[in-house]
């Protein structure tokens, strides 16, 4: 299993192209965050709302991106059946593609620690609630956990990567629409 996750792992930055998603995902948080309009600094006192607000819809985008060529490029290279014959079982490969694309995802959120040191350095006051912002992020990585399984799954549907990143984006939309009608109207 672990043979595969590094497999997907050197694959995907062994391409300019996974530089560039988590450089874009960190880009289009900061200058939501700290630039654009409804910034921090417009509230008046010192809150991560706002990049927790963001994040699911950003997330929504980077990771079927990240996801989109798990299976796909298996199929369509015909690597798949090669990887069948190593002394792995069907859920040893899908449980190292999906923990390679996780740690993917995590290496993407991990930076955006920076803005908690951030904003507390910018508080006048007591400054940031710890507690909240941790859970915030389990909540975001749990998310993201969701996200990341049905963008694997999406993938083994196909083996073009573009209609791998478009049926997993729908997916991954049905899903928050899904979560957030839930949570509208419980019971």
């Amino acid at each position: 299993m672990w043979s595969v996750c590094k497999k997907e792992l050197r694959q995907f930055f062994s391409s300019l192209t996974g530089y560039i998603a988590i450089i874009v995902f960190l880009l289009v948080n900061g200058l939501m965050l700290f630039v654009f309009e409804n910034n921090i600094f417009d509230f008046g006192y010192a809150t991560l709302d706002r990049f927790f607000q963001l994040s699911p819809w950003i997330l929504l985008l980077l990771i079927p991106a990240i996801t989109m060529r798990s299976f796909a490029d298996e199929f369509k290279a015909g690597t798949y059946e090669i990887l069948q014959t190593r002394p792995l079982s069907r859920s040893q490969v899908i449980a190292g593609k999906y923990f390679g694309s996780l740690i993917v995802v995590l290496i993407a959120l991990l930076p955006t620690i920076i803005y908690i040191f951030s904003v507390q350095k910018l508080s006048s006051n007591e400054g940031i609630d710890i507690g909240a912002t941790i859970g915030s992020y389990i909540g975001l990585f749990f998310l993201a956990s969701v996200f990341t399984a049905v963008g694997i799954c999406s993938s083994s549907f196909t083996n073009n990567s573009v209609v791998a990143f478009i049926v997993s984006l729908l997916d991954v939309h049905c899903c928050i629409m899904d979560l957030a009608l839930s949570a509208a109207y419980p019971g």
